[in-house]
């Protein structure tokens, strides 16, 4: 089996690769959409701006094989920006009322974490440190439940972002700093995921649900 960790020249990518890798993954580091098409699972890591992020896809003709995969139905997993990647657009560093382009695995648009909560009460952006994730519903499907298996409800994960995704019918974990908001997400009725925390960085949590997905993908 092998496993491409895509590489968009946005940020350090070994962390992902070594967890990956500690998962038991074949893992190749490519930019290459030849390689992305030939693979059998995708991770689509995040370090960095949707726009810019959207901008390099699309040059190098990584949108469009990440996209054909993902039709195909390849096991993907998408971890921070790469998870927002997921959706159809996102406002970061976008021009106001044109978001940039997603992959459209699921729809919605990508926005700023909120400052204030219900109450008016003032939180920290960027959302950086330890958060909980709860599960969005009682009775998860079994792709959902395999990639979480071991994992306990409430589990803490790291965080670090400043723009998190719309809820829809793809949530399947949720967070909350200032407002409740998607901490993992899921394409129905596809082994595709997405989460807003760093597995990576994650402790046992994280490298349980990295082992998960590789035994997702084989």
């Amino acid at each position: 089996m092998a496993l491409v960790l895509i590489d968009y020249h946005k940020g350090n990518i070994r962390s992902v690769e070594r967890g990956l890798q500690a998962a038991g993954a074949d893992v190749v580091v490519s930019d290459d959409p030849a390689v992305v098409r030939a693979a059998d699972a995708v991770v689509l890591p995040g370090v960095g701006a949707f726009s810019d992020a959207s901008a390099t896809l699309r040059e190098l003709g990584l949108m469009e094989a990440v996209r054909q995969k993902c039709a195909e139905g390849a096991p993907f997993l998408g971890i921070c920006l790469g998870m927002h990647l997921m959706f159809a657009g996102g406002e970061e560093h976008a021009p106001v009322g044109a978001p940039a382009e997603g992959l459209g695995l699921l729809p919605g648009i990508v926005g700023r974490v909120p400052a204030e909560d219900a109450a008016g009460r003032h939180y920290k952006v960027p959302h950086v440190g330890w958060n909980s994730v709860e599960p969005a519903s009682d009775s998860p499907d079994e792709l959902t439940a395999a990639l979480f298996d071991g994992i306990r409800p409430g589990e803490f994960f790291y965080f670090t972002h400043s723009f998190q995704a719309p809820d829809g019918p793809g949530t399947v974990g949720v967070t909350c700093h200032a407002r409740s908001f998607p901490s993992a997400v899921a394409v129905p009725g596809k082994p595709q995921f997405g989460v807003q925390f760093h597995p990576e960085k994650s402790s046992d949590a994280g490298a349980r649900l990295l082992q998960n997905f590789v035994t997702l993908t084989k």
